[in-house]
């Protein structure tokens, strides 16, 4: 029933537009909706409660000979929306063959859905100690949009990550979450659409004010780009970050490829196991069904997932910002007891002007000489020179 332009009656009007979820509460939402009764249009996404409504139609059911469905009863589609469905479907195909696919048949079967949510709870059941995290969703324009775009542009960093299917040119982006300080926003794009960019997320995503930390951020800037005209400004992406620190440890050589979100929170972060059972269960998920992500309701466990994993990332972005800065911190230490702590017959003879390299500078050679040794004893070189990395294993 998703994507299918649908007339609800309701106790004040009658109203057309496309469904986009369906809640438990028997309310539904909807996207391009009109009021059929004065021709009026509203842009993005309007909620119906059930209570309101008396009825519901569907104007573009394709098996229809006068083009019209009538849902007649329509309290009942809500116990077992699920469950009706399959029994309906199941009579059609007996009778014109296949039905074709979408996001609620078999490219995403209920069963394999609730086996997969029922294994991340399960695992994280697992676990004796819960990790506690905050967040909200945004998948309306009426409450939680605007409080938390106001949010967002106040900020000097946050951390930004998408979820979807094939993010590039032509793929689908369902979730965009971002982390600040004190608030993580898990916005629903799936439901909100073009104009959740429109109404305020353009103008921080391309704000060259608000650094941004994200993790491999080529598919998702692609995808932002071509499909909503979204140009990223001001991002430190922590995959790049990581390859530079590699390079800074082992003297000046680069690995021979790039970490993952999971190995890079793993080694600079020492994440706990909890997040280990996490990350794996909501990688075996997307794996068994890559549109999982569209699934509405969105399983709560999923959620969690979503926003430890932009929380993280934000706390990456510090740990890695120190390593890479450790250098030049030890050095200006240096520096700062150059004088200091000598003897005042040495400072009198010594040239202020003088531009010479300082002898504190002068060691950075000896240590990358240093870290160069280590890392060809440490490391296996392949043949184009690049150090082979081994993949970070996650320890319980």
């Amino acid at each position: 029933l998703l994507e299918r332009t649908v007339k609800v009656t309701l106790k004040c009007g009658v109203f057309q537009g496309v469904l986009q979820h369906v809640n438990p509460d028997r309310s539904l939402l909807l996207r391009t909706v009109k009021n059929l009764e004065t021709g009026r249009s509203t842009p993005g996404v309007k909620m119906f409660f059930g209570r309101e409504i008396v009825n519901v139609e569907l104007l573009d059911e394709p098996d229809s000979g006068n083009g019209t469905a009538m849902i007649s009863e329509y309290v009942e589609i809500f116990p077992s929306f699920h469950g009706r469905r399959r029994a309906v479907e199941g009579n059609k195909q007996a009778e014109t063959g296949p039905a074709d696919c979408d996001p609620w048949s078999s490219c995403i079967s209920l069963e394999s859905q609730l086996r997969a949510s029922n294994s991340l709870k399960y695992s994280l059941s697992e676990k004796k100690e819960e990790e506690n995290v905050e967040y909200t969703v945004v998948n309306c324009f009426q409450q939680e949009f605007g409080p938390a775009v106001l949010h967002l542009k106040q900020q000097c960093v946050v951390s930004i990550a998408g979820e979807g299917v094939n993010l590039c040119h032509h793929g689908k982006l369902s979730w965009l979450e971002i982390a600040t300080k004190s608030r993580i926003f898990l916005f629903d794009i799936f439901l909100l659409g073009p104009q959740a960019f429109k109404n305020g997320l353009q103008m921080v995503l391309e704000d060259k004010n608000i650094l941004k930390v994200m993790h491999d951020c080529r598919w998702i800037s692609d995808c932002l780009f071509h499909q909503y005209g979204v140009l990223l400004f001001n991002v430190f992406d922590t995959q790049v970050a990581d390859a530079l620190q590699f390079s800074m440890a082992t003297g000046g050589f680069l690995p021979h490829r790039v970490c993952t979100l999971q190995e890079c929170l793993m080694q600079h972060l020492k994440i706990p196991s909890k997040w280990d059972a996490i990350m794996k269960c909501r990688q075996q998920m997307a794996s068994e069904n890559p549109d999982i992500w569209f699934l509405r309701p969105f399983p709560a466990s999923l959620l969690k997932a979503l926003a430890l994993e932009v929380m993280y990332l934000l706390l990456l972005h510090s740990s890695l910002m120190d390593s890479l800065m450790s250098d030049l911190t030890a050095v200006v230490h240096d520096y700062l007891n150059a004088y200091r702590t000598g003897s005042g017959d040495r400072l009198g003879s010594a040239k202020p002007t003088c531009m010479e390299l300082p002898e504190e500078l002068r060691q950075l050679a000896d240590i990358q000489k240093l870290r160069r040794e280590k890392a060809i004893k440490d490391y296996r070189m392949n043949e184009d020179g690049l150090l082979i990395r081994p993949i970070v294993e996650l320890k319980e």
